[in-house]
């Protein structure tokens, strides 16, 4: 994957075709960005397994293999100018060879997550708090691949577009919601015309890295911070975070599904984001005094034995 972004930077800068709005090889290059930095963590977490190592080590390979194979159905598209994701062109022999790999590829990949998130909940990897960075983010993960399979499967937008050769291809599904091929977004190339499941399943992939680097610096401040050096503290801070981020996830889920744009949030929006935000903030806080008043205490002496 991180070979594949350098490529990807070439192709983007020698490369001035267009498909659907933005360049050829932007897409590989999210795609192997995105599955660089899961599948760099996953395997991290897999190493640290103490339970079923044997079933998440056949459980890691299945899941590379199948993304190295996803995201090069990708790439080979990209290069060749054509929609990949939601392609029906039925006289298109490539196309045709690769279809079963972009779908059935998905299918595996959420599959061997799901089991991968069954074994993570059974046993213990670290301190309190990391336990609850990993099993709050590899739920989250979990949502996040489900969610784009519910979209494709629930929402049939059939249109023809065309691509980067100036050939018609008719599509079956699309990104977006309201409008199938909305684009527009810096960067990201989320749509800013309509809905897009994007926004939820990007969220909801990469809460475990959020989660993971939150637990992270805890351990550090527990360092300096005495009220800080409780485990348990530590945990409490990070499910408070993973609730939080669990609200943000469903609020744009939530968003997206209504047909409104990321970048265009209604009074409704942000008033759910409103209310995550404050119930968050209001957990973190308690949580905090209740660990400063706990420092402060005056520690009982120890008995004495006569």
């Amino acid at each position: 994957m991180a070979a594949l972004v350098v490529a990807c930077g070439v192709g983007l800068a020698v490369d001035d075709r267009l498909l659907l709005g933005e360049p050829v090889w932007y897409k590989p290059l999210k795609f192997a960005t995105a599955f660089g930095l899961y599948t760099a963590t996953l395997a991290w977490l897999l190493a640290r397994l103490s339970k079923g190592r044997r079933l998440a080590r056949w459980l890691g390979t299945v899941f590379a293999v199948t993304t190295v194979a996803e995201v090069g159905a990708i790439t080979v598209q990209a290069a060749r100018g054509t929609i990949s994701h939601f392609n029906a062109d039925q006289s298109d022999p490539i196309t045709l060879a690769l279809t079963p790999v972009l779908t059935f590829g998905v299918m595996v990949i959420v599959i061997a997550q799901l089991i991968i998130g069954v074994i993570v909940l059974i046993q213990r990897t670290g301190s309190p708090a990391l336990n609850q960075a990993i099993r709050a983010g590899i739920g989250l993960a979990v949502v996040g691949m489900l969610i784009p399979v519910y979209w494709m499967v629930t929402e049939i937008n059939e249109r023809t577009v065309t691509d980067a050769n100036g050939h018609t291809v008719p599509m079956y599904q699309g990104h977006g919601i309201g409008d199938p091929d909305g684009n527009g977004m810096p960067l990201t190339h989320w749509s800013v015309t309509g809905g897009d499941f994007r926004v939820p399943h990007f969220f909801a992939l990469h809460g475990i890295q959020v989660l993971l680097v939150l637990a992270a610096v805890l351990a550090a401040l527990a360092t300096r911070k005495a009220w800080l050096r409780s485990e348990q503290v530590q945990a409490r801070l990070v499910r408070c975070a993973a609730y939080g981020y669990t609200g943000l996830v469903a609020v744009v889920t939530w968003q997206a599904g209504r047909g409104q744009s990321f970048a265009h949030p209604d009074t409704s929006t942000l008033g759910a984001l409103a209310a995550v935000l404050l119930l968050t903030s209001a957990a973190l806080v308690t949580t905090v005094s209740t660990a400063k008043r706990a420092a402060r205490a005056p520690k009982s002496p120890a008995p004495v034995d006569f």
